[in-house]
């Protein structure tokens, strides 16, 4: 039973195929029912005309159903070919041979499916067929002419729908696709921010209490302990930004920088003034205080760090400057991890260009590296100026 569920799916996911316009065929007994009876005159021609038209009705609802095939120059000759062959029958045999014009308009719907060209077709076809039926057969051949008229734009319609139908589908794969790689890129970007700045500090407080502990062990114990505290914060920020609901308070941030550059020797300043951030913006700021942050505990050699946010009710700036080496090696140098797609500056960049921002980093003329992060920012009431922030003092 399984096998058969599975089966149906399938077939219900590839939709109609050639196949499902074969057994029309049948319409053509009434010609073969015609030759065998005697009534037919040139019964051979009659029959090796009837055996082309079913070759090439055959031909062409199976290259109908394949894109490439269907667009091909030799799908339409063999069109055209049935179609001229459809006339002839009719015009030299009337009566049972007037049911091949419903078949040539399967034929037909099933090539042209859509647009202009259908309907520039179509309406030659149907007022050629009722000329030909109504000179054999006269109005009782009206049926004929309605059932070819229906044909095509029946088939048409239903085939152009399934067409649709999976391109909807193929687009609703691919959506969630890129959901999927969006998400994971997402993820790494939080995995290296997180744990690049995590580990650093970790570094930076393990060299200070071991450099502490032959001397103070109270103060290399006071270092482990903020080891302790910062793996504890660690653990709950990545299960955070597991599950997709990590909001960065830029506060915290400008907290956690001025612990880290402390415990790595640099003085830190922060001045912070402006407009107040939404979150998405306070998130977005914190990111890059961190990155900044971080690459300048590991690479720069500063003595100082200034983190200096300010702006206008119309755009917000926030400013990362140290007295490092520079020319590459402060806050905007990129660790060796962080030069590939989606880390580092690089996926911050992406990140601000997101939100309308931009991010520039590069050396300061004189000495040491800048990073300067912009964004939008709605209208609200001012923040406090906080002033001078210098080794870890609010």
């Amino acid at each position: 039973m399984e096998f058969w569920r599975r089966r149906r799916e399938r077939l219900r996911e590839r939709g109609p195929s050639g196949l499902s316009l074969l057994p029309w065929l049948l319409m053509g007994l009434g010609a073969l029912s015609h030759l065998l009876g005697g009534e037919a005159p040139n019964p051979w021609i009659g029959g090796l005309g009837l055996l082309a038209f079913n070759t090439l009705y055959i031909a062409v609802v199976l290259r109908a159903f394949d894109p490439r095939a269907r667009e091909a120059p030799p799908t339409r000759w063999l069109l055209g070919g049935l179609a001229a062959l459809t006339f002839g029958l009719a015009i030299g045999y009337g009566r049972e041979w007037l049911l091949l014009f419903p078949l040539l308009g399967l034929a037909v719907g099933a090539v042209v499916r859509r647009g202009r060209t259908l309907f520039r077709v179509t309406f030659p076809l149907v007022a050629g067929a009722g000329a030909v039926t109504f000179w054999r057969d006269g109005w009782d051949s009206f049926g004929v002419v309605y059932g070819t008229f229906v044909s095509v734009m029946v088939t048409a319609a239903i085939l152009a729908l399934n067409d649709t139908v999976r391109q909807l589908r193929e687009t609703r794969e691919e959506l969630a696709r890129t959901a999927v790689e969006r998400e994971r890129l997402r993820f790494s970007r939080d995995l290296h921010d997180l744990l690049g700045h995590t580990l650093s500090v970790v570094v930076v407080k393990s060299e200070a209490a071991r450099r502490l502990a032959p001397h103070d062990l109270d103060a290399a114990l006071a270092q482990v302990a903020d080891i302790e505290s910062v793996g504890r914060q660690a653990l709950t920020e990545i299960r955070e930004a597991v599950t997709g609901y990590r909001e960065g308070s830029l506060a915290a941030e400008l907290d956690r920088a001025r612990d880290a550059l402390s415990s790595a020797g640099v003085e830190p300043v922060v001045r912070r003034s402006g407009p107040l951030l939404e979150p998405a913006a306070e998130t977005l700021f914190g990111w890059v205080v961190r990155e900044s942050v971080t690459n300048a505990v590991r690479h720069s050699g500063a003595s100082r760090c200034v983190v200096e946010m300010s702006g206008t009710d119309g755009r917000a700036r926030l400013t990362v400057t140290d007295d490092g080496r520079g020319g590459g090696h402060g806050p905007g140098a990129a660790a060796p991890v962080a030069d590939g797609p989606g880390s580092g500056l690089r996926g911050l960049r992406e990140r601000l260009a997101a939100a309308g921002g931009t991010l520039e980093a590069g050396p300061v003329p004189g000495g040491g590296f800048r990073v300067v992060a912009e964004l939008p920012v709605e209208a609200a009431a001012p923040g406090p100026d906080a002033g001078d922030v210098r080794a870890g003092r609010c």
